[in-house]
């Protein structure tokens, strides 16, 4: 990266810090930070196709030159997306408070996480013309950004670099004929106690879920031969348990093949990943796993027993207090509200849906019942979103085996067969500069599932679909064909379309809008349930086909379920 002169020109004069997250100044990224010491805005760019580039990278997207400088741009932009955050608060900047996207004038395809500030969020819409105003903090400028003056012309809006109805044309085709999904079978499946601050160690609830999945395969730790899971270990707060590492020291299993991690095909990703050591002969049988203790975790920070880590953030978007994929969906809801005509009352209509069925389900948080005008009069989150558009904090675990095809006639369970995954990434994988009208990371891995199968959209009898937020469902159930692009506002009207007896019942344990936030493996647990017909009184009749989704933002992943081979 070729130096800048005016770069960093201040940064020893630092001013008081807020108190907000602060960027960690590393070798690529200091001069962004720095620049707007002298009021100018500085973005990397490609000598080889003048290209804008942002977050900064060692070579060109677009050409692979390693040519790179920086160049100074003009601070204007458009408005492409913003959110009225009114639940999440951070250090030095106290709600409600908006976060924004804009659009770079010189290069639309570079944006930016900023907020918007000198005038009221009811006077902000997409397409206004906005300028940088630099805000020093500590040691850094943050570039933050205003409306102009003259706002008699709308900018035009840019679009997706992949159109969402065209996402299918870009998936690669199979390169063989025969499938790894044809070598495997889900097993066994385990649940814990969910809830709400259980107060029980994480890793207490891992091993019930596990011993339970264990047991309903009919099989024994002895047989167990591979471990599964995500995120993995680390300082992951609320989110894990420890990952193989602590589950193995507990069992004592000995695995020949094990695999945690947190870059995967969502949270589903270690299902899909045991699968592919299944067919290759790593294993026969691979108990994966995911456990979440939210719950119990923010209430030991709440009583001092736990402490925040803080420091430095590489984040482009914690500085700007978007501190939650709330932020980030929110935006992409806007904009499918801009373009397609979709309401609150469009998304009311998936949380009505879930809080319906959980209260079939004695195992989920949330049973009440719940009305439109409760949805829409609900506390708000962040806009569009309030309260009953976000998925349920929770304690609890998952657990399901993955075992060789050919050992299911020996097994009393009823296996569930795997007629195809999805797991392609055709956006790009940063939030806040992928697809601008559904939730990122879903269109492609839907699009690569129906490449793997003859089977089609109408031959699904039951979808559990990862519903974070409403959005995301939203998203899943226009990517994976049930209706079409921008077409969910007349599909979800009134509910029917995704009710149990439905044209696609969806979420039928109440998704994790209502049964609890198990992170997309309650939703592969329920599908099991489904097709193997031990769901009770939310049973789906003749449920013989399930797509299961998990993730998105980060990149997703889809499976298609089947009860025969």
């Amino acid at each position: 990266m070729a130096a800048d002169s005016t770069a960093g020109r201040g940064k020893d004069t630092a001013t008081p810090a807020s108190g907000r997250p602060l960027p960690l100044l590393g070798l690529d990224t200091e001069f962004f930070w720095t620049s707007g010491a002298d009021g100018v805005l500085r973005i990397q760019e490609c000598l080889g196709c003048s290209a804008l580039l942002h977050p900064p990278q060692p070579l060109c997207r677009y050409c692979r030159s390693h040519k790179l400088g920086i160049r100074a741009v003009s601070g204007l932009a458009t408005l492409i997306g913003f959110t009225v955050n009114h639940r999440f608060a951070v250090p030095g900047l106290d709600p409600p408070y908006v976060v924004a996207t804009v659009a770079l004038t010189e290069d639309p395809r570079v944006r930016l996480t900023t907020n918007i500030v000198e005038t009221a969020p009811s006077a902000l819409e997409l397409g206004m013309r906005v300028e940088v105003v630099f805000q020093p903090d500590g040691d850094v400028w943050l570039p933050l950004f205003r409306p102009v003056a003259d706002q008699t012309e709308m900018a035009e809006l840019p679009t997706d670099e992949i159109a969402p109805d065209t996402f299918a044309q870009r998936v690669r085709p199979m390169l063989r004929g025969n499938k790894f999904e044809d070598e495997v079978a889900l097993t066994g499946i385990g649940m814990s106690e969910i809830g709400r601050r259980l107060m029980v160690p994480a890793l207490s609830l891992t091993v019930a879920a596990c011993e339970r999945a264990v047991a309903d395969a009919g099989l024994t730790f002895d047989d167990i031969d591979g471990l599964s899971s995500y995120p993995g270990g680390g300082n992951l707060g609320g989110f894990a348990e420890g990952g193989v590492t602590a589950l193995e020291a507990a069992l004592g299993i000995r695995p020949t093949w094990h695999n945690g991690g947190i870059e995967t095909f969502g949270p589903g990703g270690a299902v899909i990943a045991a699968m592919t050591a299944v067919a290759a002969g790593l294993a026969r049988h691979v108990l994966c796993f995911r456990t979440v203790w939210e719950s119990t975790f923010s209430e030991l920070m709440k009583a001092g027993r736990i402490s925040s880590t803080g420091g430095r953030t590489t984040s482009w978007l914690t500085p700007f207090g978007a501190t939650s994929a709330a932020h980030t969906l929110a935006q992409k809801a806007q904009r499918h509200f801009h373009e397609y005509g979709t309401t609150r009352e469009t998304l009311g209509w998936i949380a009505l849906n879930q809080r319906v069925n959980a209260a079939l389900d004695p195992s989920a948080v949330y049973r009440d019942p719940m009305t439109m005008d409760d949805y829409l009069n609900a506390r708000p989150v962040t806009s569009p979103f309030g309260l009953y558009d976000c998925d349920v904090p929770c304690d609890g675990a998952v657990a399901v085996i993955v075992s060789a095809a050919d050992t299911v006639a020996d097994l009393p369970s009823t296996p569930v067969f795997v007629e195809a995954v999805g797991t392609q990434i055709l956006e790009r994988i940063e939030w806040d500069q992928s697809t601008l009208t559904h939730e990122p990371q879903v269109l492609g891995p839907a699009a690569h599932l129906w490449t793997r199968t003859d089977l089609r959209p109408d031959d699904v009898d039951v979808a559990e679909l990862y519903d974070g937020f409403t959005f995301n469902c939203l998203s899943w159930i226009e990517a994976l064909g049930f209706c079409g692009i921008g077409e969910a506002k007349d599909f979800l009207d009134g509910g029917k379309n995704i009710a149990r007896d439905g044209l696609i019942p969806v979420n039928t344990h109440g998704g994790q809008l209502s049964h609890g936030r198990t992170h997309g493996m309650g939703l592969i647990h329920e599908a099991v349930a489904q097709l193997r017909r031990e769901a009770g009184p939310r049973q789906v009749a003749g449920a013989r086909v399930a797509v299961v989704s998990s993730g998105g933002l980060t990149p997703g992943g889809a499976m298609l379920l089947r009860t025969e081979s």
